[in-house]
């Protein structure tokens, strides 16, 4: 609905509920001098049966169907020549993935298998359901990182985590929820992803020590460090410090090189893929030849001089629904009570808060790779929530870890020269692969490799180059960000996060309680003088008494009349109508002149309705001859 162009500025908004005819005189004196025209922008004929039927049409028409399964576009546009980078693309991220998700179930304190089980039903399905070509489903080192805090390593409550956040991303992305992560500000996000780093830096030292740690927190996982740091062992510390410095190594080495850049020779090309895909591979090469020393170890009988992962199952998941509830655990000599009988509210109770910030969190990482590799074209939040819902909830019937989009594993994707979403399939069955024929390997993977594969990981997530820019650009917005990542190290991550947000969520309410007014003294054409305030933003109830004491302030300090300029007042609420009526009951009581100059007609409207007495002029003319006529 558009409203009526009278000529004047600010007449009216485009695209508001209603349409406002103003006089032709340009003087708006409440609405006995204004027609209010509502106009409904359907009939409800029929009632609920064409409601339904005509919700049912749009639910099922041929746009929404490829909006919701964007397979629909880009398969039958599929090539034979994308068979080739999808293949290579698919199988880059395998190797990668593998090892990562074995990684990642230690982080979340799980055994290792639950981590390969998170990396192939997710996949496949958002081969149908997925937006875009460089996201690749699977754990990421975030994501298991709130799995352990919040499931606290157990993997009925991981499982319950996975289809719980599942079913909240697809609801949250039903009613269209995805701008809540607008409020996790860019200072929030780099505060708590650095402080995510060097939690999963400090969790991978008992690993790479060869010690005992305890705790949640960054400060806890440190003390137990430095209480038992004397048992530390030195072939673990050695060979996870040489894993280390062969990963960083390796990964610059993807990035070199072989003469120049354009018109390379044939051997140079050569050259400069065999650098691209050792270097990419390397967490790969870096397992296979650390499980053959595990191996040749082992066979020589010195398995005790490093610490492998020991007996991984063979074979898949069995598809089953997430545990929703648990039974008692029992010592089985003694009795004892190990674990007390869990329902499933008592096991939604544990996961608190989690429910909501989990979702939140992978929302972030994944919409972090679409925008990334969107090459300017538009993303999709909402169907992006749909999908990574739908894949956590089937990964939860096969007991996977939480899974999103993970930003180092879709820029392989990318570099990859990936073209479809179709690359998650060579993924997913490679994946199979391993869990049916490769897992008796995984017994002679020493943890420190593993270890060292997380620290080489995350020591690139600290966000140190964000603070130089921040502070040249708004100093304060260190403040949540340092907020967030101090709380972050202190508290459990959700709670870290939640700190971070309400920090950031006070600075706007303060912004919004606190609008500048631009105080000006301007004078006629016949030499009249009058104040004019310009408020730069909407009044709502934060921020009305403010406005009313430096209004009324103003107003008895000069005596002169009174202009309120609300060009930039675009809304309104019954505080500001309330706190407006009282106002101008003060200058009338005062025989005070107060004008209102460019007020919006729904702003007004919202005003009159406890003050008709309002004067809103729309013309500057017609405003300096009612100043003149006042002041006579």
């Amino acid at each position: 609905m558009t409203a009526k162009d009278t000529g004047h500025v600010n007449g009216a908004f485009n695209g508001a509920d209603v349409s406002v005819d103003i006089p032709t005189n340009t003087l708006y004196h409440t609405s006995r001098d204004c027609i209010v025209q509502q106009e409904e922008e359907q009939a409800l004929s029929g009632g609920w049966k064409d409601c339904c039927r005509s919700t049912w049409a749009n639910i099922f028409r041929r746009k929404t169907l490829e909006k919701r399964f964007p397979i629909f576009v880009w398969l039958p546009q599929y090539k034979k020549d994308y068979i080739f980078g999808d293949i290579v693309a698919g199988i880059s991220v395998a190797l990668t993935v593998i090892p990562q998700a074995l990684a990642y179930a230690g982080i979340a304190g799980l055994d290792l298998q639950y981590g390969l089980y998170a990396c192939f039903l997710g996949c496949f399905i958002y081969i149908f359901i997925g937006s875009s070509k460089d996201v690749p489903i699977g754990p990421t080192a975030i994501s298991a990182l709130l799995s352990f805090q919040i499931a606290g390593g157990s993997w009925q409550m991981a499982t319950l985590l996975t289809f719980l956040t599942g079913l909240i991303e697809i609801l949250m992305g039903v009613f269209r929820l995805g701008f809540l992560i607008d409020f996790v500000s860019g200072p929030v996000g780099a505060g708590f992803t650095s402080a995510v780093s060097l939690i999963i830096f400090s969790s991978q030292m008992k690993d790479l020590l060869g010690i005992s740690t305890s705790g949640n927190t960054f400060l806890q996982v440190w003390i137990s460090i430095i209480n038992d740091i004397h048992n530390i062992s030195w072939p673990d510390f050695g060979l996870g410090l040489i894993c280390i410095v062969m990963l960083l190594s390796l990964r610059a080495l993807a990035s070199c090189s072989v003469g120049p850049k354009q018109d390379k020779s044939t051997c140079q090309k050569l050259l400069t893929g065999i650098f691209w895909t050792v270097g990419t591979s390397r967490n790969a090469l870096l397992v296979c030849g650390t499980a053959a020393l595990g191996y040749w170890l082992s066979v020589s009988g010195n398995e005790e001089l490093v610490r492998t992962v020991g007996f991984v199952p063979k074979g898949l998941p069995h598809f089953q629904s997430p545990p929703f509830s648990m039974d008692a655990v029992l010592n089985e000599t003694s009795g004892e009570v190990l674990q007390e009988a869990q329902s499933f509210w008592d096991m939604v109770s544990i996961l608190g808060s989690g429910l909501i910030v989990v979702p939140l969190i992978a929302l972030l990482e994944t919409m972090a790779v679409v925008q990334a590799f969107a090459d300017g074209k538009p993303t999709d939040a909402t169907q992006e929530l749909i999908a990574s819902g739908i894949c956590n909830v089937a990964n939860s019937f096969v007991q996977g870890l939480r899974s999103n989009g993970g930003l180092a594993r879709g820029a392989i994707l990318n570099a990859s020269g990936v073209r479809t979403q179709l690359s998650n399939l060579y993924t997913s069955v490679i994946v199979i692969i391993a869990l049916l024929y490769l897992t008796p390997c995984f017994y002679y993977i020493p943890k420190a490799a593993l270890a060292a594969i997380i620290i080489a990981a995350v020591v690139f997530m600290v966000q140190y180059r964000v603070i130089k820019p921040m502070w040249h650009s708004k100093k304060t917005d260190l403040i949540p960000g340092l907020g967030a990542f101090f709380a972050c190290l202190v508290l459990p991550l959700q709670l870290g996060i939640l700190v971070g947000i309400g920090i950031n969520v006070i600075f706007i309410l303060y912004q919004a309680a606190r609008p500048k007014l631009r105080i000006e003294t301007l004078s006629t054409p016949d030499g009249q003088r009058y104040l004019m305030l310009t408020p730069d933003r909407c009044l709502i109830f934060p921020s009305m008494e403010f406005v009313r004491k430096v209004i009324n302030k103003q107003g008895v300090k000069s005596t002169l009349p009174v202009v309120i300029d609300c060009t930039h007042i675009y809304g309104a609420d019954f505080t500001a109508a309330k706190v407006i009526s009282t106002m101008v009951m003060d200058f009338a009581q005062r025989q005070q002149p107060l004008f209102f100059y460019n007020l919006q007609p729904r702003v007004a409207q919202v005003f009159e309705g406890l003050n008709k007495d309002l004067v809103a002029i729309y013309d500057i003319s017609t405003l300096h001859a009612k100043l003149g006529e006042k002041t006579t």
